[in-house]
Parts: structure tokens; C-alpha cells; sequence
């Protein structure tokens, strides 16, 4: 009875964990550069600098901001397009920066989340279901690093 108790739980979890490492990992910004990792890392620091930002290390490449709640836009969901609990969404920003052959590259993604209930009636249908990233919020950030290395002399390189 145990076992077939954890794999119920198994069934409904994996799918979860799935759709969240795909939202997490598709849909990221890239951009490579001919500079050195130093002037790629300083200029994400710089860029980030607006965020609040929980963790940074050099070493690994990777900054990560603050989940970051706010009005979301209109997401109806379901098959009659069903308004959940509002529009609240959060939002965090990943960067990492990488050594790659002949400079240094950056990847930008947003991991977005909406507060809603998604079916059935318990206390675990209502919580954050992952959505997709904005656009224009990745964008503005590329764009900033994007500047900011060019204006240190960095030119991209494919």
C-alpha cells in the first residue's frame, strides 16, 4: 500500500519537474563575445546591479536575482479559460558567464511564475505554476550587457 501511495505521488510530481526544467531551460538569451571573462563578468555585475541579487560567484559564472512579485498580465487557463486568483507572477533573473573558445559568452533567462489554481480541490492546486519569461524583460537586460561590453571594446563573435 506504501509503495503504490509514493508512486501515485511519483506520477504527479514527474511531470511537474519536467515542464519546470524545460521552462527553466529553454528560452534563454545568448550572446558571445571576443573579450576576456573579467570585462564579460563585470559588466553582468554592473548590469544586475538594479536587481537584488542573492547569489554571485565569480567562479561558477552565475548570478541570480530575487524573486520579484508583481501584476502580471491576463493569463485565462484551462479549457473554458478560467481566471485563477488574479494576475500576481514573480520573477527572477538568472546570468551566466562562460570561458568559450576565443572569448567569452552570456546567457540571460527569466524564470516567471503565476499564483492560481490549476484544477482540483486540494491545498496543492493553488500555489506557483511556472509560465513563460518576458521578453522584453530578458531583452532589456541583453541589451544592457550588450552595450556595456561594446562600449569596452568588445566586439560579438559567433
Amino acid at each position: 500500500m506504501k509503495h503504490k501511495k509514493q508512486l501515485q505521488h511519483l506520477v504527479l510530481i514527474l511531470p511537474l519537474i519536467t515542464l519546470t526544467a524545460c521552462a527553466s531551460l529553454s528560452g534563454s538569451r545568448d550572446s558571445n563575445f571576443s573579450c576576456p571573462y573579467d570585462t564579460v563578468w563585470d559588466a553582468a555585475v554592473e548590469t544586475m546591479n538594479g536587481y537584488s541579487i542573492t547569489s554571485q560567484d565569480k567562479n561558477s559564472g552565475s548570478i541570480e536575482t530575487a524573486w520579484l512579485e508583481m501584476e502580471g498580465k491576463v493569463r485565462p487557463y484551462g479549457i473554458f479559460a478560467r481566471e485563477g486568483f488574479g494576475n500576481r507572477e514573480r520573477a527572477r533573473m538568472s546570468i551566466s558567464v562562460k570561458k568559450i573558445d576565443g572569448g567569452t559568452g552570456f546567457s540571460v533567462l527569466e524564470i516567471r511564475e503565476r499564483w492560481h489554481a490549476r484544477g482540483g480541490a486540494t491545498s496543492r492546486a493553488t500555489r506557483w505554476w511556472p509560465v513563460e519569461p518576458s521578453e522584453e524583460a530578458m531583452n532589456d537586460v541583453t541589451k544592457t550587457l550588450n552595450g556595456r561590453l561594446k562600449d569596452k571594446g568588445c566586439e560579438v563573435s559567433s
